[in-house]
């Protein structure tokens, strides 16, 4: 495993735990290397000290000292410029002497550690050093992290520009999102369930609601987000990651591709948004000081280091989509991201349609009193799955009381969730791209997002900052629900209700 931008927080913070766990868990061959690539002038001991003070922190108490040292006597470090051409036939060498001392198969996963703009080039050095040529029976993968692309035809460009490297099947476009539990459990929920998939579509189901919620600011990458902003960080992404596993039809078999066909159908099937509907299918915030629920006071989005004062860039997006198809004609798809929210947490909310309720109506004013059904994805943090449903609440009289079911990972199993990324890594390692993204599904992804930007640019803010630090965004966030008649689900994470 070759990690190019090994200096990087991504690697002291998730990669390194990752392949720790891996290795504790013996889910790597005995023949294993790391070998990591940074412009850093450092040898192998210099390096393994680096990641043994700044990796152990983000282990914790799970930490095994001896399974920790062996780990760290498989990796290597080798320095050089991404941009030199010669590092690569340097790294070709490395790799060559590492495989032949071990006895290990040439079989190399790089991963792109690093900003965008070195993707392309870096996958054109490692063609052009011969490191992506596969033969023998022995395979070589490229990881990349998101953003994949900041608008539809940059996204288009980096695909050429990788796919003249490489193949498409040695290209694993990586979202952590998709590496958590109850994400991948969703598909064994819907599918492998016969009470669920049956009432999983328009008849049964009012509306979904999917929330990213980040209680921070930019903490140190005002630089980054000011350019990106939370429309482009989140929704292609990871969102509609999410969206794409919840909406999909089943598919034929387990495979990869076909459950990546599936996925990039839903995308296909959403309406894109005119742009006058993007007026009204589309909420953008930014947020101000504010006080949080400890009493901490926070500085305002345009107040964070490396922020423009003047910053027209959205820290919170809010979409509505409608789905083009025989299972979710009608069902409107809430989408929510935001920084410096009340909480942290991502959920999917599924709110099933209220019943007839006839049988109550002498007991009950009207038939809202009777609250829906509401199944709930926690994605994190306690990641499981949690059920709302009502019950006769004991005594003489006919009152109804909503009852929760809650299934927690860690009550169940062993194996309690990490990071994400180590499924991902031994996935990448054994060839299966499921959870990974393929070029169209990337494409797809951001055709509907360019509207919003498009209309977004055009139409300059007036109201930024329009969000305290610590409340649940603009205003016109309730009232995207609120002219249908709905309202977002109230967190119980964060003790609060988002209206």
């Amino acid at each position: 495993m070759v990690i190019f931008g090994a200096g990087g927080d991504l690697t002291r913070r998730k990669l390194i735990p990752a392949v720790y766990y891996l290795c504790r868990d013996r889910l790597v061959p005995e023949q294993f290397a790391v070998l990591g690539v940074d412009r850093r002038e450092l040898d192998d001991e210099a390096f393994r000290e680096r990641l043994d003070g700044g990796s152990r922190e983000f282990i914790g108490a799970e930490l095994d000292t001896a399974n920790w040292q062996r780990m760290l006597q498989c990796v290597h470090f080798l320095p050089g410029d991404f941009t030199d051409p010669d590092m690569y036939q340097r790294l070709a060498g490395r790799l060559a002497e590492l495989t032949e001392a071990d006895g290990m198969a040439p079989n190399f996963l790089f991963y792109l550690a690093t900003p965008p703009r070195f993707f392309a080039g870096i996958s054109t050095q490692l063609d052009r050093a011969g490191l992506l040529e596969e033969s023998g029976g022995n395979w070589r993968r490229v990881i990349i992290e998101k953003p994949f692309g900041n608008d539809l035809q940059s996204a288009r460009d980096m695909n050429r520009q990788l796919h003249e490297a490489m193949d498409e099947h040695q290209i694993y476009r990586i979202d952590h999102y998709l590496g958590k539990e109850t994400v991948q459990n969703i598909l064994a929920f819907r599918f492998a369930n016969s009470t669920i998939e049956p009432i999983w579509n328009r008849q049964y189901i009012d509306h979904v609601q999917i929330t990213v919620s980040e209680s921070i600011g930019v903490e140190g990458r005002g630089s980054y987000y000011d350019q990106s902003g939370a429309l482009r960080d989140m929704i292609p992404n990871h969102l509609l990651a999410v969206l794409s596993i919840v909406a999909m039809e089943p598919s034929n078999s387990f495979n990869a591709d076909a459950i990546r066909d599936e996925q990039t159908k839903v995308l296909r099937a959403i309406q894109p948004l005119s742009h006058d509907e993007v007026l009204t299918s589309s909420v953008r915030g930014q947020y101000g000081p504010g006080i949080l629920a400890d009493g901490t006071r926070v500085p305002g989005y345009r107040e964070e280091s490396e922020v423009a004062a003047d910053s027209k860039t959205e820290t919170y997006a809010a979409l509505k989509l409608m789905i083009d198809s025989w299972r979710w004609a009608g069902v409107p798809f809430y989408l929510r991201t935001g920084k410096s929210l009340p909480g942290r947490f991502t959920e999917v909310v599924i709110q099933y349609k209220h019943g007839p309720n006839i049988m109550f109506r002498d007991s009950l004013l009207k038939r809202e009193d009777v609250p829906p059904n509401t199944l709930v994805l926690r994605l994190q943090p306690n990641e499981g799955i949690g059920m709302n449903f009502n019950a006769k609440v004991p005594g003489h009289s006919t009152h109804l009381g909503t009852v929760q079911m809650n299934f927690r990972y860690d009550d169940y199993f062993d194996n309690a969730p990490t990071t994400g990324y180590e499924t991902l890594l031994h996935d990448c390692m054994t060839g299966d791209a499921t959870l990974f993204k393929r070029a169209d599904n990337i494409e797809a992804g951001w055709e509907l997002v360019d509207p919003v930007l498009e209309v977004w640019s055009a139409l300059p803010v007036r109201d930024f900052p329009n969000y305290a630090a610590g409340t649940w965004g603009p205003t016109a966030g309730e009232q995207l629900l609120k002219r249908d008649g709905r309202e977002w689900r109230a967190c119980e994470a964060c003790h609060t209700n988002v209206t």
